[in-house]
């Protein structure tokens, strides 16, 4: 039965007691967050607390100082743990604020709260961020006003196992007691909550100007053997003829690539004022010499290949554009190597990249730069890119093509708030929302359970509808995971499959996830970080492309895998910088017991280069696995050079498959041994059942070797005495 409401239902501070009785009904929900998982689930809990009326802001714990806390009746904390047991970078800020010595001991104690951790039980130190937090803020006098709950992502229903039944209790008891006043009820599901941030036509927009042929006029053949829409869009470098500005070449310069290059490094500065003035006659009258001096420069901002005779490149995958994003606190990296290491003939396309760091400006003082510095362990964050054929068959299905190319800016619903735009949203000035499509919103990400919740009030088919709104139903989860991650669906297929779902351009921001970027250890360490660039520093990554078949025999490939193997030597990225807590530097001294299968070598391999560069470093024994040697013995050359005793797991090389713990207890009594002298343990690689069955392996290896009478005795002793680190992904 649906109670009846007097009011606007989305606006429940209608009438002034009512108005009153709310004032007080606040919540503020903040997260710490690696992967996102964090944010998706805080955004989960700030749908629900406004279904109950509860004003609510949700932000990155960062973003908050701790004198903020005491003003919001109610507190949600839901955060990752990361690394060892450690506090996610964008929580890290508040944590040491909490940590502050000169706090009093009851200086939170009007704070009410309660938490959620993330964890994975791969790890030893499994959601210690989440218990941390909760019992620093009742040392600080803050009280629970839920028990918290924590989620492991190795369960079978992933996340949700334990979210979903802690936040629907967490509704029932919000209900009891902070009951809503009378009349009012809470806001039902089919009533559509409004966004958080919208998109809207960019001002300044003179009517009088006409779009650039090559831009925006639809092509009346369709002869693409590809089946692609013939639009063509200097944004997405897709192959057509414009024969008018190839007349604005640079062929008949003196110094065709002098010029060029000049240009490509005036197209990828964002303070370019070419590409719009394109776009305005206006401009280019305002300008001193016109458009021939405008125009001329503003080809090469797109790609050469555009202006090619040569049709032929209208059968190759056009590549997304090489616009260089305005990533906070970023550094400018330029690919010099993107090598397949692995056999053609191979399952699997393992790269090794090599990377040129640039110098920066310092943000702090005029006279000098900061130069890139990292160390073993740490991670290089790189954002992918759409590619413009996925772009263009979205803005066809959704019918947006008439305002595809239009600029567009973000705005907040909620005036004052922290937030313009969706956070870790990095548009170009002036973005269109071809742009926005490529760059920032990802549209092949597998979609979550409520992404059909939204998308259901934007279709009138009453079959579609009713199917979207089934795979919302928590209670329905089995539809839902064999609709979406068992065949690894994705957004754009979603859509695909449901036709009749018409999104409107505005509300991009809300119903598509921002791309979030994707980190790397680095594969490079010691005398390897050096470049012959001056004052650049070099990175090397280890990456295992993901490329694969699904249940529905359809090839899926990940979104930064793919764009990774798009980019060429000499592409300009802007890139980030994850740190984490990295093993000691005084731990090189010791001797080094080393597990990586896979791409998991990666770091190891940063450690043992790094370590070369001390006289002093113990000596160092690697376990690695992979699947053949032929093919997945990365690195192999290197080895005998660092010094390194390496034995060795390949798993389909013989009848019987053999792993890396396999060769930890062929080699107990070397690896107590090692344990005895006080060496320190890395195991990096894929997380899973792989972590858990290593400490296993060194477990019955030291009931072997006799330095322990049974497994849990050894795990006591080995955790207690030994430094292990684990980076696991």
């Amino acid at each position: 039965m649906t109670t009846e409401h007097n009011h606007d239902s989305t606006n429940p501070t209608n009438g002034g007691d009512e108005a009153a009785q709310l004032e007080n009904r606040r919540m503020l929900i903040l997260y710490g967050s690696e992967t996102g998982n964090s944010q998706d689930l805080a955004g989960n809990l700030e749908r629900h607390a406004e279904r109950l009326h509860f004003k609510t802001s949700a932000y990155e714990m960062n973003d908050v100082e701790l004198n903020t806390l005491p003003r919001y009746p109610l507190t949600i904390f839901v955060i990752s743990t990361t690394g060892q047991g450690e506090i996610p970078q964008n929580a890290l800020k508040f944590w040491k604020s909490l940590l502050r010595k000169r706090l009093p001991p009851t200086c939170l104690r009007s704070v009410h709260f309660t938490t959620f951790g993330l964890g994975d039980s791969s790890y030893s130190k499994y959601n210690w961020a989440a218990r941390k937090l909760h019992k620093r803020l009742e040392q600080l006098g803050a009280t629970e006003f839920y028990p918290r709950g924590e989620a492991d992502e190795r369960h079978e229903d992933g996340i949700d196992g334990a979210f979903l039944p802690w936040a629907q209790s967490l509704r029932s008891h919000l209900l009891r007691e902070y009951p809503l006043p009378e009349g009012l009820s809470p806001i039902p599901l089919d009533v559509q909550l409004p966004p958080k941030f919208t998109i809207e036509l960019a001002g300044n927009m003179d009517a009088a100007d006409q779009p650039m042929p090559d831009r925006d006029e639809q092509l009346v053949e369709n002869s693409d053997d590809t089946g692609l829409n013939p639009t063509r869009n200097a944004a997405s470098q897709e192959p057509m003829l414009d024969r008018t500005a190839a007349l604005f070449s640079h062929a008949d310069t003196p110094n065709p690539e002098f010029l060029d290059k000049t240009l490509q490094a005036e197209r990828l500065s964002i303070n370019s004022i070419a590409y719009n003035a394109r776009l305005s006659e206006n401009t280019a009258n305002q300008y001193p010499g016109g458009i021939d001096i405008l125009d001329r420069p503003n080809v090469l901002r797109d790609h050469p290949n555009k202006y090619s005779i040569d049709d032929s490149t209208s059968v190759k995958e056009v590549l997304p554009p090489p616009d260089i994003l305005p990533i906070e606190n970023s550094w400018t990296a330029v690919l010099r190597e993107n090598r397949r290491i692995t056999p053609s003939t191979h399952w699997q396309d393992v790269r090794h990249l090599v990377f040129d760091v640039l110098a920066r400006q310092s943000p702090y003082r005029e006279d000098e730069v900061d130069v890139f510095c990292y160390v073993p362990g740490d991670a290089m964050v790189i954002y992918p890119k759409n590619f413009p054929q996925d772009v263009q068959t979205l803005i066809d299905l959704m019918g947006w093509q008439e305002v595809a190319d239009m600029p567009f800016e973000h705005h907040a619903l909620q005036q004052g708030k922290l937030y313009s735009q969706p956070k870790n949203c990095f548009p170009l000035a002036r973005s269109t929302l071809r742009q926005l499509l490529l760059h920032n919103y990802d549209i092949t990400a597998i979609p979550k359970r409520l992404f059909f919740e939204d998308i259901a009030f934007y279709t009138d088919d009453p079959i579609h509808k009713e199917r979207l709104q089934e795979f919302a139903n928590p209670a329905l989860s089995d539809e839902f995971y064999d609709y979406t991650s068992r065949p690894r669906r994705s957004i754009l297929e979603v859509l695909q499959d449901f036709p009749s779902v018409k999104i409107p351009y505005q509300h991009v921001p809300s119903i598509f996830p921002v791309i979030r970027g994707r980190e790397y250890s680095a594969a490079s360490g010691g005398r390897l970080i050096k470049s012959d660039e001056p004052e650049a520093v070099r990175v090397e990554l280890l990456v295992a492309l993901v490329k694969y078949k699904t249940v529905l025999r359809k090839t899926r490939q990940g979104l930064c895998s793919r764009y990774l193997a798009s980019l060429a030597p000499g592409t300009i990225i802007n890139v980030g910088h994850k740190e984490y807590n990295s093993p000691n530097a005084g731990f090189s001294v010791r001797p080094l017991l080393a597990i990586g299968p896979g791409t998991g070598i990666a770091p190891i391999r940063a450690h043992l280069w790094d370590r070369r560069q001390d006289v002093r470093s113990g000596d160092a024994v690697l376990f690695f696995g992979g699947r053949n040697q032929d093919a997945d013995f990365y690195f192999r050359d290197e080895w005998d050079r660092l010094g390194v005793k390496v034995f060795t797991a390949f798993s389909r090389d013989q009848k019987e498959k053999i792993y890396v713990q396999d060769r930890i207890r062929e080699q107990a009594m070397l690896v107590c041994e090692y344990l005895q002298n006080g060496a320190c343990v890395y195991i990096c690689g894929s997380s899973g059942k792989m972590p858990e069955a290593v400490r296993t392996a060194l477990y019955d290896a030291m009931v072997i070797g006799k330095l322990a009478p049974d497994r849990e005795t050894a795990k006591r002793f080995l955790h207690a005495t030994t430094p292990i680190w684990e980076e696991v992904w």
